[in-house]
């Protein structure tokens, strides 16, 4: 089976990208299903109603988010609400919404997804390798196909993610720090690892956001307000190959795809 993972979609030029591209995509790689993560999809900082209605007509199982899960206040009632949306499932309890979704494709394979945030250089959370494990331990027998989104900020804990769970899940693939890296590779015992996915937002910019505006912040280091970003729109992503007998990853292909409203 085909497994198509979509990277942060930053705001509405990435959110327009999406709209266009992915069913392209789907067809074009035959994905089976397809994740994608909308944390930055509301102006760039959260997710809200509106925003999944814009795009809850698009071939989406699942989405994925992370730190800026929180940003909108509309988000609480609306991860209670809705199944396929998740966060990071190593907050403490007591939050809203949860880090796992257990579905399957259209021809009936089990798929599990997992939301994971990393600790270094971000919030003091629980350990993610340790809420993986848990959650590993309590999969039925049947969900040999298992998807990792893990937002996290250093390149070592992403690395090091996908050799704890390599054997255990079919891909890990990082996001959050929205430059795509170029080593997508199936690790040794079979699980397929990129070390982020990148943005599918505005690449002329700085992480998505206009250019001037962040340099303003570096330059006088006081506060101001971001902006998205408009120009060079790409949709990044990875196409897993997954064996759903084993649930180990045949290949890896990364994408980066260029989007234009002309």
């Amino acid at each position: 089976m085909k497994l198509l993972f979509v990277g942060d979609v930053i705001g509405k030029p990435g959110r327009r990208a999406l709209q266009t591209l992915l069913p392209r995509l789907v067809d074009r790689h035959q994905a089976d299903y397809v994740v994608v993560n909308v944390e930055n999809s509301a102006g760039g900082f959260g997710v809200t109603p509106d925003v999944l209605r814009e795009i809850e007509d698009l071939p989406i199982d699942v989405y994925t988010t992370g730190n800026h899960v929180w940003d909108k206040k509309e988000v609480m009632d609306l991860l209670e609400r809705n199944p396929k949306l998740l966060r990071p499932a190593n907050y403490p309890d007591g939050n809203p919404g949860k880090g796992l979704h257990l579905g399957e494709t259209p021809a009936g394979i089990p798929v599990a997804v997992i939301n994971l945030e990393g600790m270094v250089f971000m919030s003091n959370l629980d350990s993610p390798f340790h809420k993986a494990d848990r959650l590993l331990q309590g999969l039925a027998p049947k969900y040999k196909v298992i998807f990792v989104d893990f937002h996290a900020e250093a390149t070592s804990e992403k690395q090091a993610m996908g050799f704890h769970l390599d054997g255990r899940v079919s891909a890990v693939v990082g996001t959050h720090t929205h430059v795509p890296t170029a080593d997508e590779r199936v690790l040794p015992k079979g699980t397929a690892y990129q070390t982020d996915a990148g943005m599918t937002g505005p690449y002329e910019s700085i992480i998505g956001m206009r250019a001037d505006k962040v340099l303003k912040r570096f330059l006088l280091q006081t506060p101001s307000a971001f902006e998205v970003a408009k120009q060079d729109v790409r949709l990044a992503g990875a196409v897993i190959d997954i064996d759903e007998a084993t649930g180990r990853a045949r290949g890896i292909e990364r994408l980066l795809v260029p989007y234009s409203e002309a």
